[in-house]
């Protein structure tokens, strides 16, 4: 998997948010904070600054180079159970429909559909592509001949994170790479 890492951000300035331990927020989305951001949490001590890049701000009595990786003075604690999302399921199913491997217009599909009384939890429902949805319908998987690839679960905190990993941004700063993990191969 290639991801290309760069000296200069396509999207001015970001800095990557590390937790107390040096661990990122969040994989996907990757934990970042605009520069501007990320100089507040400065001067409110409530980050260290880790790495910093070249580019300075200035103001008539003050010069600070711009933080290009930070982490939190406090440790937060990350959430063991994560919320139930459309986004988190997509996640959790590594962003392909559960029936065909499809990756473009993902939609929920409930197993059990709702007009059967099915709910919607995490131990119903899966991603699925709008084709298969359609022609699943009010059936279920049995009476579809429809069986996903991954039978649904409520995914851990560490789950998600892993699977995220799977999906790195297109960019990368070379200052944020001991922090992350991820194949990647320095491009110019």
């Amino acid at each position: 998997m290639n991801v290309h890492v760069s000296h200069v951000s396509p999207t001015g300035w970001p800095a990557l948010v590390l937790n107390a331990d040096f661990r990122p927020l969040s994989y996907y989305p990757l934990s970042l904070w605009s520069w501007q951001d990320a100089i507040k949490a400065v001067f409110l001590e409530r980050v260290n600054i880790v790495a910093q890049y070249d580019r300075a701000v200035h103001s008539p009595s003050f010069e600070m180079k711009l933080p290009s990786v930070v982490s939190l003075k406090t440790y937060v604690k990350p959430s063991t159970n994560p919320a139930f999302t459309r986004f988190n399921v997509f996640l959790r199913d590594r962003f392909a429909c559960q029936y065909c491997g499809a990756r473009d217009d993902l939609t929920f599909d409930h197993l059990i559909p709702r007009s059967r009384g099915g709910i919607t939890s995490w131990g119903n429902v899966v991603a699925a592509c709008s084709s298969c949805n359609l022609r699943k319908g009010s059936m279920t998987a049995a009476e579809a001949h429809m069986f996903p690839s991954q039978m649904p679960f409520q995914p851990s905190v560490h789950h998600l994170h892993r699977n995220g990993r799977l999906f790195p941004p297109n960019y990368l700063h070379e200052s944020w790479l001991d922090y992350l993990y991820w194949d990647t191969e320095l491009e110019p």
